[in-house]
This record gives C-alpha cells, structure tokens and sequence, in this order.
C-alpha cells in the first residue's frame, strides 16, 4: 500500500465532481435599429466572468443603437476607444461605420481578451480597423496611442472614448477619468451609459460625474429611458431603478 492509499483510497483525491467544469461560452444576437448591414451581429460571450463580460448589458445595447443612429457625427473617419468593452457590441458596431481606427479594451483577462478577438474576427464584413488590447485604466498609455498614430501624427488622440455600465466600479472613478483626460482630443467626446444594478448606490454612481469636474469636464444628459431589468427577479421593489439606462456626454470645458 503507497504512501497516500488507505482501505478507502486516496486520502488526498478530491470527491468526484468536487470541481464543476467551468460554464461554456454562449451567444448572443443584436438586432441593429437601422437599416445597415449586417442586420444582425452575433456575440460570443464568456461562459462567466468576474469581470461581468459573460452577459450582453441594457448599457451596451442601448450604446450601440446611440452610436449606429449618430455614427456619422461621432464614429466616421474618428479614432474610437471602448474602455471595459466585456462582448465588444459598441467596437463592433463603431467597427461597421467607415472609422478611422477602433481600439477594443478590456481588462487584461486571456479568457476575456479572446473572447473579444474572436467577436472581432469573426464579424463579416467589419473594418480592418479595429484592434484588440488587454488594458488596465490608468496604466501606460503608449500601447493604446501606438494603435492611431503615425504617418507623422505623432500627437493624435481619441475622438470617442466608449464607456458602457463602467461607473458601477466606484474605486476606480479616479483612474477612469484620468485615462480620459489624457487620451481623449480636446474637441473629443466620452459617451457614458449604465444601469443603477445596484440601486441603493446610485448617488455613487452619479458620483462619478462630480469627480468628472476634478478633470476639467462638463457633463450633458443624453438621455434617461426604461427598459426590462437585467434581473427581473431580484427585489421587484427596485425594479423601477434598475430598469433605467442613463446616457451622457463628457467634454472639456
């Protein structure tokens, strides 16, 4: 009999079952609200994630109606950046507006980053012009800028910075702004849009256009519509705020 065997087996052998096999990616569909093609772009999503990329957000689709219905103010000919892109449907759907260049991000989690690069590869018809890159806010931003510059432009930055559900992470207000202020063009725009998944901290979310102050912005409403909530069976008594979709505008003042 070895070392680690006793009459009922391994001693040190978890029970069968112990560890559940991680959930399989899925997919999801967009309808787009226009009359561009394609008519329907179809997501793979991460099977989980702590980092909340395995669901497609009211935020991310109401982002990406915004962006189809005005993409020829604020996507063609642009250079766009999605900060926390999760699936990637506002890159995608920026990605089908004749832009400049299109740079997807997310938190540098392989399962994550693959995931978008697979979306972005396998979306017929998308432009050349959208690439994929694992960042964490604040970091060094030479990586993001390398993407949009040169042919002598060596001081270009970005005319769209994409930030869909984002300011439910309250500790990193301060560094969301900060990469903002320092990547976006002074003519540039920010487009904010979350849901309240957590009613009871919404002033903390709102919170974060008080700090956009600190950073030299104004903040202008877009919008505030009702939809289903993402969980319709959490606590019916909040399902009131957690079905709303706020939009706004960043820029400098």
């Amino acid at each position: 009999m070895s070392d680690t065997e006793s009459l009922a087996g391994d001693l040190f052998a978890e029970p069968e079952g112990y560890y559940k096999p991680a959930p399989e990616p899925h997919f999801a569909s967009y309808e787009r609200k226009t009359t561009k093609q394609p008519s329907t772009i179809s997501l793979r999503l991460v099977g989980s994630s702590p980092l909340w990329g395995h669901l497609l957000w009211n935020a991310g689709i109401f982002t990406a109606d915004y962006l189809d219905k005005h993409a020829e103010e604020l996507v063609k000919g642009k250079c766009v950046l999605e900060l926390g892109a999760a699936a990637a449907l506002p890159s995608l759907i920026c990605g089908y507006n004749e832009p400049k260049k299109v740079v997807c991000t997310d938190y540098p989690d392989a399962d994550l980053i693959s995931n978008i690069q697979y979306n972005v590869n396998h979306a017929e018809g998308l432009s050349k012009d959208v690439s994929v890159e694992g960042y964490i806010w604040g970091n060094d931003y030479e990586p993001l800028l390398e993407k949009i510059r040169g042919d002598g432009d060596e001081t270009k930055k970005f005319d769209l910075i994409i930030l869909s559900d984002l300011v439910f992470n309250h500790s990193e207000h301060h560094k969301l702004l900060k990469t903002c202020q320092d990547l976006l063009e002074k003519d540039g725009k920010c487009l904010v849009v979350f849901s309240p998944h957590r009613p009871w901290l919404l002033n903390d979310d709102l919170g974060f256009f008080e700090t956009a102050k600190e950073y030299g912005f104004k903040t202008d409403k877009i919008d505030l519509v009702t939809w289903k909530p993402m969980f319709p069976d959490e606590d019916p008594s909040t399902a009131d705020v957690r079905s709303r979709v706020y939009s706004f505008f960043l820029t400098f003042e």
